[in-house]
């Protein structure tokens, strides 16, 4: 088995989901100057993603964060593609971002394992599953590592980065260099447990916000703006949340649940929601509505 390419000579990303994350995953890869394969199931996932990314990209030079030939550079660089052979392939680098469902994580990743050079890393992008597990479903778990970025990802600056039990130290490496070029910063949860470090935490307070808004005791502005302004959050709870999608939170809470106990049971009210179809920003309606925003 070759070698993992260090860091700074990877040139070509394969980015596979076009959905919540993806397309700002790619964006911030292509924006540090890699080429990115981005590649989903349809044409119609992809016009999407790559409309996303254009809004992203214009918002970004209104604000003077980059210029415009910048955001051309980066969107040039960002190739659709629903072809997972070719992409995988091409790759010298793979960042794993389907749906946060175990089973279709493991299924894609069986089969870039079939498809991709040995020397290939595979980052997963979960908040909250085994990588270990994750690394089972391939020939080479030492090559496999969790890189959980931050909803949106052109936003935000961290990457929490999970070493599995097989992972090598090789793969850490070239996995938080790869951050480094990104222009992220970088947490290591060393021991592969569940929720790793950010989702137990971000679940203990999201959960906590729901049950004082389930009680009666404030509304959702209140409990937003309690942590924004006594915290220093730059997002209440409830409001990251929404963001990141309720069903996901959901089952987030649910697989903690099975690991560590009641403590991280979901109020029945993210329950309803999510029974409702309100998942949050990306339905038009969670603990907010934001079609009337």
């Amino acid at each position: 088995m070759s070698e993992p390419l260090p860091a700074g000579e990877i040139e070509r990303v394969a980015v596979v989901g076009a959905g919540t994350m993806g397309h700002g995953i790619a964006q911030v890869i292509a924006g540090a100057g890699l080429q990115v394969t981005l590649v989903d199931v349809s044409d119609q996932a992809l016009e999407a993603a790559l409309e996303r990314v254009r809004r992203s990209l214009g918002r970004m030079v209104k604000a003077g964060r980059i210029s415009e030939e910048q955001a051309e550079g980066a969107r040039a660089r960002i190739v659709p593609s629903t072809d997972l052979e070719s992409a995988a392939g091409d790759a010298q680098h793979v960042v794993e971002t389907v749906i946060e469902d175990l089973e279709a994580k493991q299924q894609v990743l069986g089969r870039l394992d079939a498809l991709c050079a040995s020397e290939v890393i595979f980052a997963s992008n979960t908040s909250q599953f085994s990588i270990s597990r994750l690394a089972a479903a391939t020939s080479r778990p030492d090559r496999v590592i969790g890189s959980h970025w931050f909803n949106p990802p052109p936003m935000m600056d961290l990457i929490e980065v999970v070493r599995g039990v097989a992972t090598s130290q090789q793969t850490l490496e070239v996995t938080l260099g790869l951050a480094e070029r990104y222009g992220r910063q970088t947490v290591v949860c060393k021991k592969d447990t569940q929720g790793f470090i950010t989702s137990r935490l971000i679940s203990t307070l999201a959960l906590e916000a729901m049950r004082i808004l389930e009680e009666g005791i404030a509304d959702v502005e209140d409990i937003n703006r309690a942590c924004v302004l006594a915290f220093n959050h730059a997002m209440g709870p409830l409001d990251t949340i929404d963001f990141s999608g309720l069903d996901t939170t959901l089952k987030v809470a649910e697989a903690m649940t099975s690991h560590y106990g009641e403590r991280f049971m979901a109020p029945q009210n993210l329950r309803t929601l999510v029974a409702a179809g309100h998942l949050g920003a990306k339905s038009g309606r969670g603990f907010r509505d934001y079609e009337k925003a």
